[in-house]
């Protein structure tokens, strides 16, 4: 083992050393270059961001720039004076780098504050790079406010942090903030083609690009799958190895269900989640990935939002090619139903069969009507025990049996048209004492049913006459029609409207409280009500106020007028309101 060469991972082996080699963040270092360049430097800054974005990395290139006796031309360090050879032997007195994860009380915040009065050995500026600065207690914060604030001309600060939210505003004030954006996909994938390349390893894109989305914006977390990747495959990564050893679920899965769920086929869409389940993989990612890929699918169908896909170009052209085949209504549907299932999958008592469940629904977006065309037909002696569907009541003769039996028509005929049936002019057979129904009756009645729920609704309301008697009658029945709402019912019914110019109808209200109530939450529907029933389109319906002449005859219908009069009659009533101090609505 002591002949062995030491190994050092791909994080710290290829991390960047100067600002061209920075990965995903060109605006921060070019920001940070001009600043140098011009001799404008800040005396703090702050770097936050997602863990593994080059916070830490900028900040020691930053340091060994402004310290470097020789930079070049493009304010990158040479690596070759005193300041960078002691910075990268890890000797330097001038660049300091602290925990505050491990430093973070009163104490160590003052044994620093003596530290920054040491001026530099080497270079211009001694440089303290604070990581993690968030883990600092709120005293701590309070003793280096004051040093952050009006340090010695030497020093310079640089705090990086993953919770901007938990700096305190003092702290933030006294810094210049850079915002450290997640590393593309695309730029994962092409620095990892160049190490794998370095390396004498032998990649394919779509396992670089696993890599690059598990990694979620991260360059060190890519780098240390790439390591991983590397000591399971060897100097040859492939895709099937990479979704092996990382458990991820391949997308082939994602499209072959999708090909299910268009095709109606929930038997092996069933079947296909429980081969995933028994290969290890979690049903909570599953459904969360499934859901990314129908969102995947969504943006396959605009050209300008190809774009946002980012997957190797192979899986590219499939996604293009499947998502033709989905229509918008399918795919908004199915994102409504795997964001809902995975929503509520941990607050399921059976988290299998609530995904199942869902899988099932998926199926029947685009299969509304839930036969089977294959489905073997019934035979002769077959009794259905379920209730008939929609029937007419002329349809079906009534019988004191508690279920109906629907008796299978006597040949066992393949699936005919509704059109080509033809109506049995023998009445119903009967079997015991529970009424059966012809097959032949229900598919007439369904038919029938079918054609007048279409005629009234697509039915054009004319202009007839209002006449005020047909008035009268009208306005009853919409008083039954609101039962479901007791107070609106009974003003209706204890009313009497009245026509004006045969399209304005006149509702008497007593007071302006029932005429408020009305507008806001009943004048829509009613006027609606009255435009079908009196077939009329024009009708529009106006609200008046009429109190009584007789107080006696006034009754009060809303809860202000109520709680109104107890207080006037009711001298303790009022005295409880005052002393509750409740508050009249």
């Amino acid at each position: 083992m002591s002949g062995m060469e030491r190994f050092i991972v791909s994080a710290r082996k290829y991390r960047p050393d100067s600002f061209e080699s920075l990965i995903g963040q060109e605006n921060i270092a070019t920001t940070l270059k001009n600043s140098i360049l011009r001799n404008q430097l800040a005396h703090a800054y702050l770097f936050c961001g997602p863990r593994g974005v080059g916070k830490t990395t900028t900040a020691r290139i930053f340091a060994k720039t402004i310290n470097c006796l020789d930079p070049g031309e493009t304010m990158d360090p040479c690596g070759k004076c005193e300041s960078c050879v002691s910075f990268a032997e890890g000797r330097s007195y001038s660049i300091h780098e602290l925990d505050a994860a491990s430093n973070n009380s009163v104490d160590d915040i003052r044994q620093l504050n003596e530290l920054v009065r040491i001026a530099p050995q080497i270079g211009k500026y001694s440089v303290y790079i604070i990581d993690e600065v968030h883990m600092l207690s709120a005293s701590a914060f309070n003793a280096f406010l004051k040093t952050l604030e009006e340090p010695p001309s030497h020093a310079v600060f640089i705090l990086a942090t993953t919770e901007k939210h938990k700096i305190l505003p003092t702290i933030l004030s006294r810094c210049q903030t850079y915002d450290f954006n997640r590393i593309s996909v695309a730029n994962i994938v092409k620095t990892l083609n160049d190490i794998s390349v370095k390396e004498g390893v032998s990649a394919h894109p779509e396992a670089l690009h696993i890599i690059a989305q598990k990694a979620d914006g991260a360059m060190r977390d890519a780098l240390t799958i790439f390591d991983q990747a590397v000591a399971f495959c060897g100097k040859s990564i492939s895709y099937e190895s990479i979704i092996s050893s990382l458990n991820v679920l391949d997308y082939d899965y994602y499209i072959r269900l999708t090909d299910l769920f268009l095709q109606g086929r929930h038997s092996d869409t069933l079947l296909l989640f429980d081969e995933i389940l028994s290969k290890g993989f979690s049903a909570l990612h599953f459904i969360g990935g499934l859901s990314s890929h129908f969102r995947d699918l969504l943006i396959c169908k605009d050209k300008s939002t190809i774009s946002l896909l980012e997957l190797a170009p192979s899986f590219r052209d499939k996604y293009i090619a499947q998502a033709e085949s989905c229509s918008l209504h399918f795919l908004y549907d199915a994102l409504t139903l795997t964001t809902t299932c995975e929503a509520g999958y941990k607050s399921s008592g059976h988290q299998r069969l609530h995904i199942e469940i869902a899988l099932i629904r998926l199926c029947r977006i685009n299969s509304p009507a839930w036969v089977g065309d294959n489905a073997a037909p019934a035979k002769t002696d077959a009794v259905v025990e379920s209730p008939a569907p929609q029937a007419k009541a002329a349809d079906v003769t009534e019988s004191p049996a508690p279920q109906a039996k629907i008796a299978a028509p006597e040949s066992p005929a393949p699936q005919a048209k509704a059109a080509d049936v033809t109506e049995s002019p023998t009445p119903e057979s009967h079997t015991g004492s529970a009424t059966t129904i012809s097959i032949k009756n229900l598919i007439k009645s369904a038919g029938k049913n079918g054609r007048s729920a279409t005629s009234s609704t697509e039915r054009e309301i004319g202009s007839d006459t209002i006449e005020q008697e047909r008035l009268n009658e009208i306005w009853k029945r919409m008083a039954e029609a609101e039962s479901s709402l007791p107070r609106l019912s009974t003003t209706i019914s204890q009313t009497e409207p009245s026509v004006r110019d045969n399209t304005i109808i006149v509702f008497p209200v007593k007071n302006e409280l029932q005429k408020s109530w009305i507008e806001q939450n009943c004048k829509p529907r009613l006027i609606e009500f009255l435009k079908v029933n009196l077939n009329n389109k024009y009708v529009t319906l106006e609200i008046e106020v009429t109190p009584d002449d007789d107080p006696k005859d006034n009754k009060m219908y809303m809860p202000q007028e109520k709680a109104k009069f107890l207080m006037e009659n009711y001298p303790e009533v009022k005295e409880m309101q005052k002393d509750l101090k409740l508050e009249l609505k």
